[in-house]
């Protein structure tokens, strides 16, 4: 398959998938890897999704965090993580791998906040413990339709 049908099927990959696993790095040197919302989920994040369709072909990845969690510390330390999207009923995986950073742009900031996460961020989008992360991979990896791949989405 060639990289042009394997960037367009992890973009289908990043539409479905029920979350994304990001990986950090923790202090003591060893990864660390939790469940965070999938924000280019199109059936549970519909707007978020549509704000972050133009960034598709680069495969970028946003996510919302605490400022004040542990993956926030880590990525301050250490900005390399890998980020992981799957589709287990049809054995298709996406490893993304690159550098992340928070993002400060209250535009965006707005753009992909969610109804309801209040209960998260009391003060909605300016609540200082709503933190937006950027991936912006250099590495794209993982399995599909029966065979393994990887290239850079930088790329093409």
């Amino acid at each position: 398959m060639d990289t042009s049908a394997l960037k367009q099927a992890s973009i289908e990959l990043m539409a479905r998938a029920d979350c994304a696993l990001l990986t950090t790095i923790g202090s003591d040197g060893y990864p660390h890897t939790r469940a965070l919302f999938n924000l280019r989920n199109t059936d549970a994040f519909p707007r978020q999704a549509k704000v972050l369709a133009p960034h598709d072909r680069e495969l970028r990845a946003y996510f919302s965090t605490n400022t004040s969690s542990t993956k926030v510390r880590e990525i301050a330390s250490n900005p390399r993580v890998a980020v992981y999207y799957c589709d287990p009923q049809h054995i298709h995986g996406l490893m993304l791998r690159g550098d992340i950073e928070a993002v400060e742009d209250r535009a965006i900031k707005e753009a992909l906040w969610n109804d309801g996460w209040e209960r998260y961020y009391p003060k909605g989008p300016g609540d200082p413990d709503y933190c937006v992360l950027c991936l912006r991979p250099s590495l794209a990896s993982g399995w599909h339709r029966g065979a393994p791949f990887a290239f850079d989405p930088r790329a093409a």
